[in-house]
Formats: C-alpha cells, structure tokens, sequence
C-alpha cells in the first residue's frame, strides 16, 4: 500500500499509472476509519484495479466548531487498518486541497433545505465541494458511499450529475453493530452508559416501520417521537419519511421510500435510516 501526503505527488502517480484498462475505485472518508468503512474499500477492491482511499477531515463541512476541533483522529490507526485492503491512502493538509476558497456554485433544490441540511447549514456545500475536488485529483470510474448517510449520498449523486462527471456513484448498505447501532466514528464519543442505549435508535426505526406498514406514516412519527420523549437520555431532531425517488417528505405511503432520524444521545449527534423498497 502507498500512502501519499500531496496532491501533486498522488497525481503524479496515478497520471503514470493509469491505462485504459485500469479502472479506479474511490473511497472518500474523514478517518476514524471502522468496518464500515473497510466494506466499502474491499467492494471496491472486487470490482476494480485499484483502490484508492482519502483520508480528510474536512472543515468546510462542519457548521460546529467544536464539532470539528472533537472530531477523532489517529492517520497511523486508520492507515494499518486499512492496509491490507487498499492499494493508495492519500492523506492531505487542508492548505492543499483547498489552497483557495472554494467558490464552486450547486443547485440542489430542496435537497440542501431540509433534514440535514437545516440542522447543519452550510453542511452540504462543503460535502460537495471536497468530494468534487477529489474526484477531479483522484479521477475514479467509480466511488463508494455508505447508505447511512442517506441525504449526503443524495447530494453527491446530484453534483455528479450537475457537472456530467463520468463517475459511477455506488450506494453500499449500512453497516451495523452486532446489537444494531449503526457504525460511525461517533459512536467512539459516547460514553459507556450512553453506547448501551443507543440501540434504541433503530430498534425505533424497525418498528416504525411495522407501524407505517399497518397503520400510517403519521401514526409511525408518533411512535418514534414518543419513544425518544420517554427516554430522555436522548433529544430527537427530526424523523421523516421521504419518497425515495424524490427525495422529498411525504406523509402518506408509497413503495420506495426511506425513514431518517436523527437524535442527540447526550452531546453526540447520530444519524439513522431505514428502508421500505420494491426494488
């Protein structure tokens, strides 16, 4: 595995590397790397070339300060984690991924309006504009996303299609713990008391789903507002239903379409989601 620490030098090497037939797959991340994602580098291992994977915490993307000042790092720790599973780790200071402000321009819709995007303004900006820059240093022919982060996949398969770019946008399942906690570099600040509760969160998501199957949606936000008013160890943001397709909030039921939460489990944010699909 070979870890690079600049743009220019990562460039240089896949400029000479790369052939027609060397297809590369891409996994962006923030470090405070987990299994999930190690499933998404050993997908993209099995169906390409070669894998390179990003190591930035990306500033642009946290709307809190002091998010982003708590946000866990350990480059050595992520680098032999993943070493037996990934070809190239690039590894940049902020100053070379943006040695400028960036000024690109997105039209999202309503997708960077709502949910996540008005509990964390400014949050999808910066997600799209870091994932352009390293699509555009990286160059992949496909790249990989978790489904835990629902909206944020939304938002980067609406930036690709906005500028054309012919990179293939591969959507890979949430990754759980064995008593169903969603994997995320959070779940490293919660406190002990707290990672044994928040379970909760999708044994929530799973019978609401049974709700909303049998009686209604606004029947299942009931349900999950009052579970996580009575477990005040928690304080809910928001949960809704969204059309899959559209991606816009609904409240009554359709085929495809897509739970999301997010709760506070004493000062650590978590995001959720879960899914109803034909497809």
């Amino acid at each position: 595995m070979l870890v690079f620490y600049t743009r220019k030098s990562l460039v240089e090497y896949l400029t000479a590397t790369k052939t027609p037939y060397c297809e590369i797959g891409f996994v962006p991340t923030m470090g405070a790397l987990h299994q999930g994602h190690l499933t998404l580098l050993e997908k993209s291992v099995g169906e390409n070339k070669l894998t390179v994977c990003s190591i930035f915490v990306n500033p642009l993307q946290f709307n809190n300060k002091q998010d982003l000042e708590k946000y866990p790092r350990n480059i050595e720790a992520d680098i032999d984690f993943i070493k037996s599973c990934c070809d190239i780790v690039f590894v940049p200071e902020s100053i070379d991924i943006y040695p400028e402000q960036p000024t690109e321009k997105f039209d999202f819709g309503s997708l960077d309006l709502i949910l996540e995007a008005e509990f964390r303004p400014g949050h999808f900006y910066g997600v799209a504009a870091v994932v352009k820059l390293l699509f555009e240093i990286v160059k992949p022919n496909k790249a990989y996303f978790g489904l835990k982060d629902y909206q944020q996949l939304e938002i980067i398969k609406s930036m690709v299609k906005q500028f054309n770019l012919q990179i293939e946008i591969i959507p890979c399942d949430i990754v759980r713990e064995s008593d169903g906690l969603a994997m995320s570099s959070r779940n490293q600040r919660l406190e002990a008391e707290e990672r044994e509760i928040a379970p909760l969160i999708y044994k929530t998501l799973q019978k609401a789903t049974e709700i909303v199957k049998e009686k209604s949606i606004s029947a299942s936000k009931e349900f999950v507002f009052n579970t996580f008013v009575a477990n005040k160890q928690f304080r809910i943001e928001y949960f809704e239903w969204v059309d899959m397709d559209s991606f816009e909030i609904i409240s009554n039921s359709t085929q495809n379409m897509v739970g999301l939460i997010a709760v506070w489990l004493g000062n650590i944010r978590l995001i959720d989601n879960i899914t109803i699909s034909t497809k």
